[in-house]
């Protein structure tokens, strides 16, 4: 993992960066499975589920944006995260990114003390109110979650 040996001022912190890689690299294993087998996802009204390529996209490219958000809220220095490869590169371009990703997530909260993860919240872009370990763990399940949904649809075939 990226940041074993880092000292975190928060050890919270650090715990949830290195699930948030483990789980990323998870997914990404189980997007490509699910891809290979030609899983087809449900019909849905949810644009991020249009194709493989939607969900990859989304999954990663939402990495990027709780980081950036975390140090947007905080007055953090911005973290350098590169915008999500488009549909067309995507899957080509996963893992790269990916390292990208989970590169420029081991750094800004290192030097960040404990009081500043709560209770104070802040307003996401989707218009809930999340301290920064709530968005963490947030971080944390988004890519479970997507690759629970995969590996539903994996099992059904």
């Amino acid at each position: 993992m990226t940041i074993v040996g880092r000292e975190y001022k928060y050890g919270g912190a650090k715990a949830l960066v290195e699930l948030h890689e483990l789980h990323m690299r998870e997914f990404l294993e189980t997007w490509r499975k699910a891809k290979a087998a030609g899983v087809a996802l449900p019909d849905t009204s949810d644009p991020d589920y249009n194709s493989m390529e939607h969900v990859l996209c989304h999954t990663l490219g939402a990495a990027g944006h709780y980081m950036n958000w975390m140090c947007r809220v905080l007055e953090l220095p911005d973290p350098g995260i590169d915008p999500v490869p488009g549909l067309d590169e995507i899957e080509s371009a996963a893992a790269g990114y990916l390292e990208h990703v989970i590169e420029r997530w081991s750094g800004p909260l290192v030097d960040v003390v404990e009081g500043c993860f709560g209770p104070q919240t802040y307003l996401s872009s989707w218009n809930t109110h999340y301290c920064i370990d709530a968005m963490l763990e947030h971080a944390v399940m988004h890519p479970v979650r997507h690759a629970f949904q995969l590996n539903a649809l994996l099992a059904r075939r």
